[in-house]
């Protein structure tokens, strides 16, 4: 493909000849139609086969001179189209295609949504405890210019400013002029969505249904906002742990748990929520495994069916069953977590956040399903 573009740049000077020849082959006609306006009887044969001789020339001149001129236009498009400067500029002419061609700067949200990203945003709100955890666990603190009244952890995440709950305040969110938003679909409600894009403003949404992909969004978060080292590094140290607890729980028998977010109504974990696969990853298995929903709704009868060995209550701050209600659960004394005593708690921020804390979450399953496990490997810090 080179040789072409280096052979189109070659045929430009043939422009001069072409106009050399057209002017010849023009005054030369113009000659013998002057011929034969001027006289009554043909030129003499002597000037007409001189004339004769030099119009075959021309005319040979004329035809070699066309195929050039038709071939000039055609090598044009092959240079435009494989010139790699031509296709710098129109990149840049055009924005996106280039840089995404050159750059991975365009990434795919949980809702299949393309995004690009110039540079990374210095300037992110997060609606999300769990994405607020992954900015700082990854060094990215400073790029957070608003969070949730959810977000609670790390402690400095307290001291940045508020956006609301789980229906955020749209002027409050504008007014801090982010360059780029992250929401669970949980935290995003449609109209708040359709609002920030008719402002232009980038919103990115994730939804973790493992704790691979946990894993994932972290490295995603890590590239968008250029800490990818760090987020590489991170997520090395916590795939190691997590590989380590599995080991620990492999070929053991599994427990049933009943993990219950809600006792009215009773509402529980099931397949694709992360929250199911930790359960598994921790040796257990779920007492909702056959539901069709992440979160559930279940009847006290499908619970009475499944039995489990072992009842999960989350308690926290934000979220959480009420003591008085984990004490109901009592009455149902025919359950086997009742009556061997199995009625456990646990901070709701470890186990219902995907984000770095998901390996302490893991940990205190496996202690609660595998109680004579081991768990000797340090537990890696979330904050920086």
């Amino acid at each position: 493909m080179k040789k072409r573009v280096q052979s189109s740049r070659f045929m430009k000077p043939w422009g001069f000849f072409i106009l050399a020849g057209l002017s010849i082959c023009s005054g030369t006609v113009d000659k013998q139609v002057r011929c034969l306006y001027a006289h009554s009887s043909p030129l003499p044969a002597r000037e007409r086969g001189l004339d004769r001789s030099k119009t075959v020339r021309v005319f040979f001149f004329v035809i070699v001179t066309c195929f050039f001129t038709a071939s000039y236009p055609i090598s044009l498009v092959y240079s435009d189209e494989t010139d790699p400067m031509r296709r710098r500029q129109q990149g840049i002419l055009t924005g996106m295609p280039f840089m995404a061609n050159i750059a991975p700067r365009t990434f795919v949200d949980d809702l299949d949504r393309k995004l690009y990203l110039a540079k990374p945003p210095k300037r992110i709100v997060s609606l999300a405890p769990s994405i607020t955890e992954i900015l700082f666990a990854i060094g990215a603190e400073n790029e957070i210019v608003g969070v949730t009244d959810f977000c609670n952890y790390p402690p400095p995440a307290l001291a940045k400013p508020k956006v609301g709950y789980s229906q955020p305040n749209l002027e409050v969110l504008v007014a801090l002029e982010p360059q780029l938003v992250l929401a669970p679909p949980s935290f995003l409600r449609a109209d708040l969505l359709a609002k920030l894009e008719q402002l232009k403003i980038p919103t990115f949404v994730l939804e973790s249904k493992t704790v691979e992909g946990i894993f994932g969004h972290i490295q995603l978060l890590g590239r968008m906002v250029g800490r990818a080292s760090e987020a590489n590094a991170f997520t090395a140290v916590m795939r190691k742990q997590v590989g380590n607890l599995t080991k620990k729980v492999e070929g053991r028998p599994r427990p049933t748990m009943l993990y219950v977010l809600s006792s009215e109504p009773l509402i529980t974990v099931g397949p694709g929520s992360f929250i199911h696969h930790l359960i598994e990853l921790a040796g257990g298995r779920n007492a909702a495994e056959r539901a069709n929903a992440p979160y559930p709704r279940l009847t006290m009868e499908e619970v009475l069916t499944q039995n489990a060995d072992i009842l999960l209550f989350p308690i926290g701050e934000f979220e959480g069953v009420p003591q008085a209600e984990q004490d109901g659960w009592k009455r149902w004394d025919s359950l086997r977590a009742v009556q061997e005593g199995k009625l456990f708690q646990i901070r709701s921020d470890l186990l219902n956040r995907p984000g770095p804390r998901v390996l302490e979450g893991l940990r205190h399953l496996v202690k609660l399903l595998h109680p004579d496990v081991s768990l000797e490997d340090p537990v890696v810090e979330s904050s920086p």
